[in-house]
């Protein structure tokens, strides 16, 4: 991320086209504001469309405006998003659900630096920095035939790769940590703190929708938790079952003790606490199961075994 945060710094020093690429959810809109941020056209607009939200036949009056009478309900000249845009950034999210047709307008627009209203004879020269962001390969869509060639190459003057959450760790909780603070602000209330054992089931969790699905678990947490931390509890159950990764980052090696603590507890949670189905699926006896768990503090020693079915 930090030499991603480099090139999109470096890259925003020219008016060259970007495409962000990467999965939904992994903040490629962030990407492209931060490259906006960072250029001379910081004081210009920042506009930010989604393409595979409008209807294609909208798409074209949304980007490039409309002339009076151009189509049924056009009572007025209309300007599109490329004038708006004008001395700033225009991201156009999710290009590779253009079709075909506007495609090609779109190519113009770039080619040219012009673009003409719907229903209009005349070009209008638009001076705009043209990011693009999607989450499909659009070289397969190059292959199959379904986007051009030339305007991939058009867009990819200088190509931005976000990576996936789960590809980027270490970034999980300084980013929950700034997304708990905005979710307490948003809610007027005290920013809590994160458990160790809710933090631990953030970091094991694959988060399939990214920084988008963190920040959502985020804010579920601020708005459930009861007391000035945000618990296990709080958290949603797919992340509650997540099993805990066992990587060895950075040459930090753990204690083995440690890594089947944390295996045996996150196995107990996915069962819902059925001690007899965990051991099952773990291959150790529920005796075994049972004499971990008492070592861990979590079975009070005047606990009968006999009412578990396990001998101590």
């Amino acid at each position: 991320m930090a030499r991603l945060v480099e090139m999109a710094r470096r890259v925003a020093q020219v008016d060259a086209t970007v495409l962000v690429t990467g999965e939904s959810g992994a903040g490629k809109e962030r990407i492209a504001r931060l490259v906006h941020d960072a250029s001379s056209r910081a004081p210009g607009p920042f506009i930010a469309v989604n393409c595979g939200a409008i209807a294609e036949t909208l798409l074209e009056s949304e980007l490039f405006g409309h002339a009076r009478g151009a189509f049924t309900g056009a009572s007025c000249d209309r300007p599109g998003l490329f004038e708006a845009a004008c001395g700033g950034t225009l991201l156009l999210d999710e290009v590779g659900d253009v079709s075909p047709r506007m495609q090609v307008k779109l190519l113009r627009a770039l080619q040219e630096r012009e673009i003409r209203r719907v229903g209009e004879n005349r070009s209008r020269s638009v001076d705009v920095r043209l990011v693009a962001a999607t989450n499909r390969d659009l070289m397969r869509g190059v292959e199959v035939g379904t986007f051009r060639r030339d305007l991939y190459y058009r867009l990819k003057v200088v190509e931005l790769h976000v990576p996936a959450l789960r590809e980027r760790r270490g970034d999980i909780l300084p980013l929950a940590r700034v997304l708990l603070a905005s979710a307490a602000r948003r809610m007027k209330r005290p920013v809590p703190g994160l458990a160790p054992r809710a933090a631990e089931q953030l970091l094991s969790y694959d988060w399939p929708g990214n920084v988008r699905e963190l920040s959502n678990a985020i804010e579920r947490g601020v708005a459930l938790t009861q007391g000035d931390v945000i618990t296990l509890d709080d958290l949603p159950a797919e992340i509650r079952r997540a099993i805990p990764k066992t990587p060895i980052d950075g040459g930090a090696v753990r204690l083995l003790a440690d890594v089947e603590k944390d295996y045996i507890l996150a196995a107990l949670e996915v069962n819902g606490g059925n001690q007899t189905r965990t051991a099952l699926q773990l291959g150790i006896g529920s005796a075994t199961l049972y004499r971990k768990l008492k070592s861990y503090g979590l079975i009070p020693a005047r606990l009968s075994a006999v009412s578990l079915g396990v001998a101590v």
